[in-house]
């Protein structure tokens, strides 16, 4: 009895110590001994007591014993026990199985896992607050969402289901991994089948599914134009212009008036032209030639002066900012302004007065910059071009002015030369184009490359881009201060350079890393090394993953890719919303002479043009996936050559030559052997042939399956193709293989301890 009464008055001084320790260390079953040095106990007597406290605390259900005689503490006391809770705010990026990821405010932090069962009433895109778990060792962070901040999607569009008097939607987005339940008295017409948009109207506490009601009927499934407004309304892209757009851009006069010419440079009388693809609209840069007195040449980018039409605040303004940019899906383009202005007023059509807003410079025979100027002026193109009249002069036919774009031509080029010399990253881009018939259903694919004529244009604007950067960003500028719209592009992730250069290590190649200019002129020569080689595609396609995405920032940081310090987007404002901010800054500063703009409001642009640039080229991706299913939707069965684009743990990805469809093949489908991943070199193997299929090999694939509402594609390898060579001997692969299995069957036991 005496005994008993020692160990209580005992308690009231060790316990919490001991809870607190069992509370910071949840996952880590510990004895007395390990409590005791933690305590830095060490005679017998209060190893003594320390012992009999676990038992009572077992006793008492507050302590669980784990292993024999080590005790974790119980999950029910760990918010009394463990350690304070901390929360984060972020955005949620969901995952079709159901689990998310939220992308945290601070950008240096890592994303929080956040498991299916914890992710509360969150949607993608959802900025939420999240409650962190204690972080275990080798683990990333994880939490729970505690609360939906701002919801991001409110209407959602889907499939709408019909069945034993229940209404749900579908959603298109697998982003999105619950249906919504839709009330008997919200369908308003729509029909079993019928692609709808629902919108959010509640989601109630105790309900697994949100509620919404049916705000508008898209159609059936599988139609052209269904399809196209699916993937638009699903980013909350506007269909169309508000009713007070529209009346206020057919407010906007189409001549200009003589008082506002005589303000400018007049450059109508100036050799002027535009290129572009051609089935363009809006044509919003021109380029002009003239030779000097001199000797040397002028030559002008003209850029489409929007700024002179919207101004801040205006209904067309709200909109364009809304909107942040044009975007061009497979069979349409859906533009930033109304079409009055995009395709009319501000677009430089051919012998017609224009309004630009120009950068001019003087060059020499060698395309040296002597002197520039950036300001205002009115132009008159002469000719329309479109690429392939103009590349067909480059290579010798004939065509109206030949002799100006050979200048042009030829300045371009030193210009690229010297951009490549001084850094710029040589990256190839290849874009795939469809034929389609009156319906708008794909008949052929080709691919469209960047020629000599695509970078003529692109080296005159890359030039007048980075001019007017460094006109207000450069030390010594009088404007050094004043906020600023930069287009930046951070350095290579280190993580994932260091992973390429094992990789072409293990492939022979090499890199100097050890400055920014080698690394580039490295790139470079690798680049050239692999033309024509097996590996190229590999190696072009980790080489893309190792870069950064350029964003818009009022803090510079410089342009990675392009070597330039300073870089802005001045050329594209018809379909650009930073280049309309970049403009309307020239004219406050250079030509107002006015003081600098709120920074914090101007952050806010950049963050959200930033974003709506990201979402465009999304939707731009999905609508090219959907007419890339649909193209074989009718090739089942039929066989094509394609490179593996893409290892993951489901299977192998396959991008087929031409189309670059890419599809799945899974590994439970690829007979004759059982396949391992070898992540780490981007390769799998198998486990009893030793044969590596690998990122970038050809092989040839039968299209097995295709499912056009998810735009997924399903491939079957066909046997003997692939790439043998390299194969790991028996005994490597005996080795990796055991080595797989130990590591699964450990993570099963931690993962069996755990639950």
């Amino acid at each position: 009895m005496g005994k008993k009464k020692k160990i209580e008055n005992k308690l009231s001084v060790f316990t919490n110590a001991i809870l607190s320790i069992y509370g910071e260390n949840p996952f880590k079953p510990m004895n007395y001994k390990q409590i005791c040095k933690i305590l830095a106990i060490r005679d017998a007597a209060g190893k003594d007591v320390v012992y009999h406290i676990l038992i009572d605390l077992h006793e008492q259900g507050i302590l669980i014993e784990e292993r024999p005689f080590r005790y974790v503490l119980n999950p029910a006391y760990l918010e009394e026990y463990g350690p304070k809770k901390q929360y984060v705010e972020g955005t949620v990026d969901m995952k079709s199985t159901g689990k998310a990821y939220v992308i945290l405010d601070d950008e240096e932090g890592e994303d929080v896992f956040i498991s299916a069962a914890n992710t509360g009433h969150a949607l993608h895109g959802d900025r939420v607050k999240v409650a962190m778990f204690p972080q275990r060792k080798g683990h990333k962070p994880e939490g729970e969402i505690v609360e939906v901040l701002k919801r991001k999607i409110t209407d959602v569009v889907g499939i709408l289901h019909i069945s034993h008097g229940y209404v749900f939607v579908t959603p298109d987005q697998e982003s999105i991994p619950v249906d919504i339940f839709v009330p008997k008295g919200e369908v308003h017409g729509a029909k079993n089948g019928q692609k709808v948009v629902v919108h959010l109207v509640d989601w109630p506490e105790k309900s697994g599914n949100p509620f919404g009601e049916i705000i508008r009927v898209l159609g059936n499934p599988g139609d052209n134009d269904v399809e196209m407004e699916s993937i638009l309304l699903a980013h909350d892209y506007p269909l169309e212009f508000p009713e007070e757009v529209e009346k206020e851009a057919a407010k906007i006069p189409s001549r200009i008036q003589k008082s506002e010419i005589r303000n400018r440079k007049d450059y109508r009388e100036v050799f002027t032209i535009t290129i572009d693809p051609a089935d363009a609209k809006d044509f919003d840069d021109a380029i002009s030639l003239q030779k000097l007195s001199n000797g040397h040449w002028e030559v002008g980018v003209h850029i489409a002066d929007v700024s002179y039409y919207v101004k801040p605040g205006s209904a067309i303004d709200e909109e364009a900012y809304s909107r942040g940019t044009s975007v061009y899906l497979v069979d349409r383009t859906i533009p930033m302004l109304p079409e009055k202005l995009c395709n009319n007023v501000c677009s430089l059509r051919p012998n017609e007065e224009k309004l630009t807003f120009s950068a001019v410079f003087e060059m020499d025979d060698e395309a040296n910059v002597l002197s520039h100027w950036i300001g205002r002026t009115v132009i008159k193109s002469c000719r329309r071009y479109n690429y392939e009249e103009v590349q067909a002069m480059i290579e010798g036919g004939e065509g109206d002015y030949k002799e100006e774009i050979l200048t042009f031509h030829r300045l371009a080029t030193k210009l690229r030369e010297r951009r490549m010399a001084d850094g710029s990253l040589n990256f190839h881009s290849e874009e795939v184009k469809f034929i389609l018939d009156e319906k708008g259903k794909p008949i052929d694919t080709y691919i469209r490359v960047q020629n000599e004529s695509h970078e003529l244009i692109e080296d005159f604007m890359l030039l007048a881009n980075r001019t007017v950067a460094e006109t207000f960003g450069e030390p010594g500028s009088k404007w050094r201060n004043h906020t600023f719209v930069y287009r930046v592009h951070d350095e290579p992730n280190p993580e994932k350079l260091n992973n390429f250069l094992h990789l072409i290590s293990r492939l022979g190649y090499t890199m100097d890393i050890s400055t920014r200019s080698k690394l580039v002129k490295s790139y470079n020569k690798l680049f050239t090394d692999v033309e024509g080689k097996g590996e190229k595609n590999l190696i072009e396609t980790v080489a893309i993953r190792t870069m950064a995405k350029a964003v818009y920032s009022t803090e510079n940081i410089g342009h990675y890719g392009l070597s330039f310090d300073y870089y802005t987007h001045f050329t594209s404002p018809i379909r650009r919303y930073p280049d309309l901010m970049v403009h309307r800054l020239i004219t406050r500063y250079l030509l107002e002479d006015k003081e600098s703009v709120n920074k914090k409001e101007f952050d806010e642009y950049c963050v959200h043009t930033s974003e709506m640039e990201k979402q465009a080229e999304e939707m731009e991706r999905q609508s090219v996936k959907y007419k890339q299913a649909e193209y074989l939707q009718d090739k089942i069965g039929q066989v094509f050559e394609g490179l593996i684009s893409g290892v993951s743990k489901w299977g192998l990805y396959v991008e087929l030559k031409g189309s670059k469809c890419e599809g799945l093949v899974r590994y439970s489908e690829m007979p004759g052997d059982y396949y391992y991943l070898d992540e780490e070199n981007f390769r799998v193997i198998g486990q009893q042939s030793g044969r590596v299929l690998q990122l970038g090999d050809e092989v040839k694939v039968m299209v097995k399956n295709v499912n056009l509402l998810k735009r997924q594609m399903d491939f079957e390898l066909i046997l003997g193709s692939g790439t043998p060579k390299g194969s790991p001997t028996k005994r490597e692969v005996k080795r990796r293989t055991e080595s797989g299995k130990r590591k699964t069957e450990n993570g099963k036991r931690k993962k069996a301890r755990r639950a």
